[in-house]
């Protein structure tokens, strides 16, 4: 468990010792983190299984069809 605080020390010295453009880069790369995985994934990436299938037994049976079929 040592070797994590050390991890997480590191990380945080280095981040203190960044200057202002780079904590703003940072920013921004989570930013585009965010809005790549929590908003398209509402707009393009829809459920299809719970559309379309009622029941859980119904959907591990698709999926498993799917699987050995391709």
């Amino acid at each position: 468990m040592y070797w994590v605080k050390r991890v997480y020390q590191f990380y945080i010295d280095g981040f203190k010792s960044m200057p202002a453009w780079g904590r703003n880069l940072w920013v921004i790369i989570l930013i585009k983190l965010f809005i790549m995985f929590a908003v398209l994934k509402m707009f393009f990436f829809r459920d299809t299984l719970k559309n379309r299938y009622q029941t859980d037994e119904e959907r591990a049976n698709h999926v498993l069809e799917e699987l050995i079929n391709n």
